[in-house]
């Protein structure tokens, strides 16, 4: 795999006669943390169905941890593969509990069906969801949390099948300002530890990206406006055209700040 975790080569995703995404190229490697902003309509969340073997694209190549998207299976693959946004949530049934809702993860289900749990499995689960600082909610049906309480126990459900790569959609959305913080002091921890997965987080803000963040893809309408090293792609130049409004940029040790000129 020559420490790639994710490849895209031209990519292109095409609904209705309008290009969701156009023409991306982007590669990811072992051990990088990514972030990924935009505007509304930029791409981002079709971006994550495609990385998370959710979505095929209409033209393009896509390799997902050594693995040809189009010539695996990807009910093999998904497992490798954590993946936490709206989309799943809303696909949660009414009274799922949260430490069921978690163990399954662990077979690719949202929810508990058949499938027989060890201690160790329970462990994990519990230890998971303490470790995100929601561990007095595992007996709490997902659907009566608050949405910061939801975001923390999604984390904890991507995390159950111990992923090689880790897509987080939006997962600061609807916080308020300590939730909000909070939420990024454990997602800058995970950052941190060496042993975590290959993270990709999905933003609107950079006010949201994580200290120990390393890399940034910027995209506008689908396409890709600049990708590398968070210090050469955080710049006003390129975060302006990302968002078609002059902004000026600024650094405060590890976070970020955009606002308009």
């Amino acid at each position: 795999m020559d420490g790639r975790v994710v490849g895209l080569s031209g990519v292109t995703v095409r609904r209705g006669g309008s290009a969701l995404l156009d023409g991306v190229d982007w590669t990811v490697r072992e051990g990088e943390r990514w972030v990924i902003l935009g505007p509304n309509g930029a791409g981002k969340t079709t971006l994550l169905n495609v990385v998370s073997s959710q979505l095929f694209p209409t033209e393009g190549a896509v390799e997902i941890l050594g693995e040809r998207l189009g010539g695996v299976d990807v009910f093999e693959l998904r497992p490798l593969i954590g993946y936490a946004s709206a989309a799943v949530a809303g696909r949660i049934e009414e009274g799922t509990p949260v430490i069921d809702l978690v163990l399954s993860a662990a077979y690719g289900y949202l929810g508990r069906f058949r499938e027989e749990y060890g201690i160790p499995d329970y462990g994990r689960a519990r230890a998971l969801l303490g470790h995100w600082g929601v561990g007095d909610l595992a007996d709490r049906e997902f659907h009566t949390l608050s949405e910061g309480e939801r975001k923390r126990v999604l984390i904890a459900r991507a995390l159950m099948a111990d992923p090689e790569v880790l897509l987080l959609d939006e997962p600061a959305a609807g916080l308020d300002l300590g939730g909000r913080e909070d939420l990024l002091r454990r997602l800058g921890a995970l950052a941190r530890n060496e042993a975590a997965p290959t993270l990709v987080v999905v933003s609107h803000h950079v006010e949201e990206i994580p200290v120990g963040f390393t890399h940034g893809l910027l995209l506008r309408e689908g396409g890709v406006v600049a990708a590398g090293p968070l210090d050469e792609v955080m710049t006003a130049d390129t975060l302006s055209e990302t968002f078609d409004l002059p902004l000026k940029v600024e650094r405060d040790g590890d976070r970020w700040s955009a606002r308009a000129l």
